[in-house]
């Protein structure tokens, strides 16, 4: 066994210990990342999940996962407006090349692979080392970017698994007492995802059965309400290829979750139980819909022993893990829009400091196998759509009650099980995890520990992060591009009185200018409602409908707000056919007719 000794030591190539470590290193501390797959990105990759939701509206791509979306729009061949689950679908292997690129860029950063924690080491009241099969390693800061919070369970730190009733945390949306469906389903059910090609004429070959028995009828009806051709369009990929993570009668798979937490065996026997649910259902799509598709086998790298191989993600998109017990803990109230606003009350200190690390914007969403149950409301009309209200993650929920030399950095932070439904996507995961990588080489950089670093330091070092600054206050506007981005920024940590309510900072908002390379589109304004609108005249490909004009831009958005009926603009940007939308980054008023 090799044994090593570094600064800061990140277990898990997710989606989360990709973005620690990557901030980690460049800041300049010495590195050590441990994966357990060929592939960094967890969510974003690995799992397959290449259709991020959350953190969409231009003032929130900030950071790590700015960068990110940026570097996709730059090497993905046709763009990222391709299916209609999200504003950016990509092909899974690119976006792990993508981190590899970074990680591997970074000499002080050494990535070691298929590796996972077998044990822990304390040294008093620290977390001192990590045990692998091949490898016993020191550091003097560790963190767990584990897809299930497994360094929480060997280092015997308290943790969550499962639900909180009302009486414990106040939480609206939390049941006064568990009903049977809540113990059978303790946490979100995951997913694995698999990835369908349609093959034309030729036809695909079979797919064979998954689990033994016929469970077909669980999937009777999972299109409906949308139409087979609107379902296989939710996460269309390119190179007509449909990621399959579908939440109706689908391939979530939630039966027996403790499962992955009560033993590696038991972990491997729900694992491929849910990868051949996952398998089957792919079954009853090319039954139903036809043999033109089939399974996409040369998307991942073929896992042993899988039929179908490379069609299958390497490991289950997991919705929730193991959540740590912190020095906070994020509950619903925290991240629900305060009366009258758009945006969630900024987290403080007992001392009145803010300490926000990382923004998000998701509505609260949960997957439960034929159950749901009913959220207080955090969603808003926004840029002609629906979208979900701004919140920020607080430092102490990264950092244990107790134990010294850890931090989180995935979805395992102090967060309450209704919260963690806004919480688990993958952009805030990405900001969550740059925020430990940075707390992690400030502590080596001051000397402390992470319960002592002031977050006003980590604060100020994501601001002004030379390769991906990241927004620390949620803001619609202004975007990372404005003049005054930092300094709004600054204003209201330092007086969190003056955050606005509709998230809009009192700054001017800079006009764009058309892209050079937008595609674009003249035709007559139609306001369907307050917030929905379309460009009436025109259509896209096969829609029988005229698009939709919706923006991630808060300049556009302002537009789109004043624009009255008939009137005559030309819309430049992006054009989603499976979605029926233009995305508009810039617009043009011609005229007006009566």
């Amino acid at each position: 066994m090799e044994r090593l000794k570094t600064e800061v030591l990140v277990v898990g190539g997710g989606t989360g210990g990709t973005a620690a470590a990557l901030q980690a290193a460049r800041r300049g501390a010495q590195t050590i990342l441990v994966s357990e797959f060929s592939w960094l990105g967890g969510m974003l990759t690995s799992a397959g999940v290449s259709a991020p939701d959350g953190n969409e509206l231009q003032a929130l791509q900030t950071g790590i996962w700015g960068t990110f979306v940026q570097e996709l729009e730059r090497r993905q061949p046709g763009g990222l407006d391709n299916g209609w689950v999200s504003f950016f679908t990509y092909e899974p292997r690119l976006g792990a090349a993508i981190f590899a690129n970074w990680v591997v860029a970074l000499p002080n950063l050494h990535w070691i692979q298929g590796q996972v924690p077998l044990d822990v080491q304390r040294t008093g009241d620290r977390l001192s080392a990590v045990r692998f099969e091949d490898y016993f390693i020191e550091a003097d800061i560790i963190l767990d970017g584990t897809e299930l919070g497994d360094l929480l369970a060997l280092a015997e730190i308290p943790y969550r698994w499962g639900w909180e009733l009302q009486s414990e945390l106040g939480e609206p949306s939390a049941p006064p007492v568990l009903e049977d469906w809540m113990v059978r389903y303790p946490v979100q059910a995951p997913t694995w995802v698999v990835v369908l090609r349609d093959f034309g004429s030729h036809g695909a070959p079979d797919i064979l059965p998954g689990l033994p028995g016929d469970v077909m009828d669980d999937f009777q009806g999972a299109w409906d309400g949308y139409g087979a051709e609107t379902f296989l369009n939710y996460g269309r990929l390119p190179g007509d290829r449909f990621m399959i993570n579908w939440p109706q009668k689908g391939n979530d798979y939630g039966e027996g979750c403790d499962r992955l937490v009560t033993s590696a065996s038991a972990r491997q026997e729900f694992f491929q139980d849910a990868q051949q649910y996952s398998q089957q259902f792919a079954r009853f799509i090319q039954q139903n819909l036809g043999d033109r598709y089939g399974l996409a086998s040369d998307t991942f790298p073929q896992i042993p022993g899988t039929p179908g191989g490379g069609a299958f993600a390497l490991h289950p998109y997991f919705r929730e893990s193991r959540r740590l017990v912190g020095l906070t803990t994020v509950r619903e109230q925290d991240i629900l829009p305060i009366s009258g606003g758009n945006v969630a009350p900024l987290p403080l200190t007992p001392e009145g400091i803010v300490e926000a690390i990382a923004v998000g914007n998701y509505p609260n969403d949960h997957h439960y196998p034929n159950h749901a149950i009913p959220f207080h409301p955090k969603s808003m009309r926004w840029g002609g759509r629906w979208t979900g209200t701004p919140f920020a993650i607080p430092y102490r929920s990264l950092v244990p009650l107790t134990l010294n030399g850890l931090l989180v950095c995935d979805k395992n932070i102090s967060v309450s099980h209704m919260a963690n439904g806004a919480t688990r996507l993958q952009p805030l995961v990405l900001g969550i995890g740059q925020a430990a990588g940075m707390a992690a080489a400030l502590c080596i950089e001051q000397q402390c520990q992470p319960r002592d670093l002031p977050v006003s330091l980590l604060q100020r070092a994501l601001l002004a992060e030379p390769t991906a600054p990241a927004a620390v206050i949620p803001l619609l506007h202004p975007t990372l591009g404005h003049e005054e981005w930092r300094s709004q920024q600054e204003l209201f940590l330092n007086y969190p009185e003056k955050y606005p309510t509709n998230g809009i900072a009192a700054c001017s908002i800079e006009s764009a200018t058309a892209p050079p390379e937008a595609w674009k589109m003249t035709g007559h304004f139609s306001r369907h409602s307050e917030e929905s609108y379309r460009l009436r005249g025109n259509l896209l490909g096969k829609n029988t409908e005229p698009p939709a004009l919706v923006t991630l831009f808060p300049d556009v958005e302002q537009q789109l707000r004043q624009l009255q009926d008939e009137q005559l603009i030309t819309v430049y940007g992006k054009a989603n056919l499976y979605g029926n939308w233009i995305r508009v980054e810039y617009l043009n008023k011609l005229n007006v007719t009566s």
